[in-house]
């Protein structure tokens, strides 16, 4: 005896005659509505755009912090274009960012790249290789001062190799020292990024370029390069963002000094607060940072088309 399966006809887009989708019942269908996302919401309002807020108020008012704050209208952003040190501390903020992005991006994808595969050892390492992540930006500033030290560190022990040990005592050195430091302990994150990214390209991408006889290095210019770009984008902003709002690694190592070479607009802002007592200049130093943070990962989002986000595997 022989029975005849009929099939159960289906449109181009896959839905059954029947107005059912293959594997999906009626039951918990519908998306989570707004009430999954209002602790976030409610959360983000109230340390985050309430604080901004006020922020944003008191750079247009006089107040030392203990008499009641009185309107002063544009003073305080008049005075900060009118300084000379707020000016160069701003050019030094966006030379860390700089100098920031172009050390840290290199290598996160190189050790992104690397840590995606499979060698031997490989997750040891890369456990290893995070730890500074798991440190706070205060312990790590402690530490690499204490390492530095011209007195009691290394460099007082190899005068051949930092000459007379005080890497603090300029401003090329000293800005040397904050790279590496803000290097070695953020690059484990964006690691991390480049990890995940290089993991969800396709193998089948590398299988037809090993046909093609495409070797290791055209492999990563043509096929991992090109798939990790909304990666790349993604990371730069948190760079961009991290080095515009760095503060303690300076507070800790270098006090802005020597002089004001590595006075960065995070910190004078900590100056005209807790030093000087102006608390009107410190916030609209603090909205400046704000608004130069966002204007430039704008246009970093709008030059990329990462706006766009158009997926890395598009015609898989």
């Amino acid at each position: 005896m022989t029975t005849t399966a009929t099939a159960v006809p289906a449109d181009s887009k896959g839905v059954e005659r029947s107005g059912r989708r293959p594997g999906r019942s009626h039951e918990g269908a519908s998306r989570p509505g707004f009430a999954w996302a209002a602790p976030a919401a409610v959360f983000f309002g109230l340390f985050a755009i309430v604080p901004l807020l006020l922020v944003v108020v008191l750079s247009f008012a006089s107040w030392d912090g203990l008499s009641d704050p009185e309107f002063a209208g544009l003073d305080n952003w008049k005075k900060l274009f009118d300084d000379p040190i707020m000016i160069k501390s701003l050019w030094l903020s966006l030379l860390l960012t700089f100098l920031g992005v172009v050390v840290q991006t290199p290598l996160s994808i190189l050790l992104g790249v690397w840590a995606a595969g499979h060698q031997r050892n490989r997750a040891v390492l890369s456990a290893i290789y995070f730890v500074p992540l798991l440190l706070s930006a205060t312990a790590v500033s402690v530490l690499w001062r204490a390492v530095l030290d011209p007195n009691f560190g290394v460099p007082a022990h190899a005068e051949w190799l930092f000459g007379d040990g005080n890497l603090f005592g300029n401003q090329s050195t000293a800005i040397a020292v904050l790279i590496f430091v803000g290097t070695w302990q953020f690059t484990p994150l964006h690691t991390l990024i480049y990890q995940g990214a290089a993991r969800s390209v396709p193998r089948v991408l590398y299988q037809a370029a090993e046909i093609d006889g495409a070797g290791r290095y055209r492999q990563f210019f043509h096929i991992t390069l090109p798939q990790l770009r909304n990666s790349v984008v993604t990371s730069m902003i948190l760079m961009v963002v991290g080095g515009l709002t760095t503060f303690d690694t300076v507070l800790i190592l270098t006090q802005g000094g020597p002089g004001t070479d590595t006075t960065i607009s995070a910190y004078y802002m900590y100056q005209k607060a807790f030093k000087t007592f102006d608390y009107g200049t410190a916030s609209a130093i603090g909205v400046m940072l704000v608004l130069v943070a966002t204007v430039i990962s704008l246009v970093m989002v709008r030059l990329t088309g990462y706006d766009k986000m158009n997926s890395t595997m598009e015609g898989m």
